[in-house]
């Protein structure tokens, strides 16, 4: 015998909400999570013609874990109709960023500053080896400082020190 718990989290869908999510069930456009969740809310509503179906039988139905279920319903209930849908935004990234404000900072200083002797500029290659000889990194690519010089626009140093390309383009 499947042991039942109580109806924590009843889902009672306004005409609108299930018009709404219906339309997301049938036309195929959206992610096959959302539709799923849109079917999970669905069969669980009160106001079902036919009445609302169980957790272990809705899990049943659309292969899904019955804990998937429950945690759609409560969400529905507790955050709204979107954060139902939707999957849940994750806080943190799934690995720190190897170039954090500070290690950005001194790659910008270090940019703006002259070349190593024998160079005309700073490449990405000489950049990265020169974080990690100075041990702000352990170890880091190019297509990371590819991408932090990037999101600071700033340049490697091409043209003379001190004058801007504009004025360069001046004749000055």
């Amino acid at each position: 015998m499947a042991c039942t718990t109580p109806n924590q989290y009843p889902v009672h869908l306004s005409d609108e909400q299930r018009d709404d999510l219906e339309t997301i069930t049938r036309v195929g456009k959206a992610p096959v999570a959302k539709v799923r969740h849109a079917r999970v809310l669905l069969l669980a509503d009160h106001n079902r013609p036919g009445g609302h179906w169980t957790e272990p039988r809705i899990a049943a139905a659309l292969g899904m874990h019955r804990n998937t279920v429950s945690r759609i319903r409560k969400r529905f209930v507790t955050e709204g109709e979107a954060p139902a849908l939707q999957r849940k935004p994750r806080e943190t990234p799934p690995t720190p960023p190897k170039i954090d404000g500070r290690v950005e900072a001194h790659l910008v200083a270090l940019c703006c500053s002259a070349p190593p002797e024998g160079r005309v500029r700073w490449t990405l290659s000489l950049l990265a080896d020169e974080l990690k000889r100075r041990g702000l990194v352990t170890e880091v690519c190019i297509e990371t400082v590819r991408k932090a010089l990037k999101k600071t626009n700033s340049s490697r140093g091409g043209g003379r020190l001190g004058v801007s390309r504009s004025a360069n383009r001046r004749g000055s």
